[in-house]
């Protein structure tokens, strides 16, 4: 057997199976993607509806992740860049807050937002020098705690936490009370400070269809949903079995994989609707946070505020919902028009579409930053990559999918070379 005829398979086309994919071929494999869905992508999507780009929850893309610096063409991805700060509605008044160190025009709003005092100022800036002196091992080396009780130890005042910080990380996190570890918090806010928050011009979905157009060897079945994984042996939703030397699953094994000790993972869920306006509130790049306890929006984001490819007819509202209460599609939209007139004053001209997001996003306990290529392999002939192994993060994904690849080449590169 040669490289070439060595059967290797990757469940999931998401980003961690198309950059173990990328590293297979480049070490000589042609390895078979199966994927679910009609594309690949994974979590990352992008729908085109009525010249509006539309991605699956609001995602971006932080330039500063290393992993994504080194897998991906930025100048071919056109990234469009948020400028780095926050539009905060709070009281029927927009404040709009920033770090006037990296773009100056953000230091006049600033400075008269009414949003900290002086003291979590001067803590922001302590925070910030110290984040930029630590590095990522010392980061995923750090004792875990909550985001909370992190930045409370730090002495954030309340009104600082309540406006600005739980409304920012919890569109992060997707969860309200930043219960994530304190170690994603620095990670996250060292990845903010060092790069940018960016979209792609075509859409997040860009970013997968660029590694895609990379790949020359490998061969993927679409709508090719797996049902049981075993040493050797793929068995597919329609009765059909592959035969497999090696097998990278990027999805949670837990389904897959029978007697397997590893315990399920729990996802945290959004909602994320779309709208069509006439005009924007926020005329700048910016997120929009609301800092209204108890409100159903967390964060509203105009894509119309940076480029995209298509040419769209009026200006598209993007809203995360982190808690539906329950609410039907029908009540949730009327709900959130509400609150987007009544809490920022913005009328909404038509809805467009609303994605419910059940597996947005891993909770994760004991995260770490990177991983051993033998920490990926589960059984002789079985590995596992994903963010669901690392942290919940692109780049997560990336350096497991970069992992796992590798440690199948070993083992691979190994039973080649013992025939």
């Amino acid at each position: 057997m040669n490289k070439k005829d060595c059967k290797i398979h990757i469940i999931g086309g998401g980003v961690s199976g198309l950059i173990a994919a990328s590293i297979l071929e480049k070490n000589g494999f042609n390895p078979t993607v199966l994927e679910a869905t009609e594309r690949v992508g994974g979590r990352i999507k992008t729908d085109i509806i009525d010249g509006y780009q539309l991605d699956h929850g609001f995602q971006v893309i932080l330039t500063a992740y290393p992993a994504v610096i080194k897998y991906l063409d930025y100048k071919a991805l056109e990234l469009q860049i948020f400028l780095p700060g926050a539009s905060i509605f709070k009281a029927h008044r927009q404040s709009i807050i920033g770090d006037p160190l990296r773009d100056i025009s953000l230091l006049i709003s600033t400075l008269f937002s009414g949003i900290g005092s002086i003291s979590d100022k001067y803590k922001i800036l302590k925070l910030n020098h110290k984040i930029k002196k630590k590095s990522l091992t010392d980061i995923f080396s750090e004792k875990e705690q909550t985001t909370i009780s992190y930045l409370r130890e730090l002495g954030f005042s309340k009104q600082i936490l309540n406006d600005f910080f739980i409304p920012f990380f919890s569109g992060i996190f997707l969860e309200n009370q930043l219960e994530t570890s304190s170690r994603m918090f620095e990670f996250v806010y060292k990845m903010f400070g060092e790069g940018h928050a960016a979209i792609p011009k075509a859409g997040m979905e860009a970013i997968p269809k660029q590694l895609l157009n990379n790949l020359k060897t490998t061969t993927f079945q679409y709508n090719t949903k797996v049902v049981t994984v075993e040493e050797g042996k793929i068995t597919l939703k329609n009765g059909r079995k592959l035969e497999s030397d090696f097998t990278i699953l990027t999805i949670p094994a837990n389904n897959l994989i029978s007697n397997i000790k590893k315990q399920s993972i729990e996802w945290r869920s959004c909602v994320t609707l779309y709208f069509e306006t006439t005009t924007r509130v926020i005329n700048k790049p910016l997120i929009g946070l609301i800092a209204t306890p108890g409100s159903l929006v967390n964060n509203i984001v105009y894509n119309t505020s940076l480029s995209s490819v298509t040419k769209p007819a009026h200006e598209l509202l993007c809203v995360t919902v982190i808690d539906d209460q329950n609410l039907s599609e029908h009540e949730l939209v009327t709900a959130v028009k509400e609150e987007l007139k009544v809490l920022c004053d913005i009328t909404i001209l038509r809805f467009i579409k609303q994605y419910r997001i059940t597996k947005a996003l891993p909770k994760l306990e004991n995260i770490k930053y990177k991983m051993k290529p033998s920490e990926t392999q589960l059984s002789k002939n079985l590995f596992l990559a994903g963010d669901t192994q690392l942290n919940a993060s692109i780049n997560a994904a990336m350096i497991s999918g970069e992992q796992a690849a590798l440690a199948v080449i070993k083992a691979a590169t190994n039973s080649i070379y013992s025939l």
